[in-house]
């Protein structure tokens, strides 16, 4: 089971107003070198190479509602994010990292990542779904 861990500058983030969640594109992208919590922008990080299906910088997560009950908030995508190797292998890729594509300033920042526990590479037509359909995470 993947595990989940927040990037420490999001908190920051959200309370100065970097991430507007029902509006802004978020994404998610793969790469085989470990995330720190301290990491903040998506420079920070080492990508896998873009090609054989997958796109530099990752795939964009549809969102279909943000809301808010009791003090708790929910961000629900449209569907999971699949990632589909095509013409070669896709990886190795460990850590999937969810990131803000939308501000400029500071540019792409990060919010989250998954940690699948080892590292995955997709051959020629497998695909990795990130299932993310009932909840992208949630804030208390």
């Amino acid at each position: 089971m993947a595990s989940y861990q927040k990037f420490n500058q999001t908190v920051a983030d959200l309370a100065n107003g970097v991430h507007d969640l029902s509006a802004n594109t978020l994404k998610f992208l793969l790469t085989n070198t470990t995330p720190l919590a301290t990491n903040s922008v998506k420079a920070n990080l080492t990508e896998i190479a873009a090609g054989n299906g997958y796109t530099a910088g990752g795939t964009a997560v549809a969102i279909t509602s943000s809301t808010q009950t009791s003090g708790t908030y929910s961000l629900v995508p449209t569907a999971d994010v699949v990632f589909t190797a095509s013409g070669g292998s896709i990886g190795p890729f460990r850590y999937v990292v969810l990131y803000n594509d939308t501000p400029t300033s500071p540019a792409d920042p990060l919010i989250s990542f998954y940690d699948r526990g080892s590292s995955l590479t997709l051959a020629d037509t497998e695909t990795f779904t990130l299932d993310v359909q009932a909840t992208l995470f949630t804030l208390v």
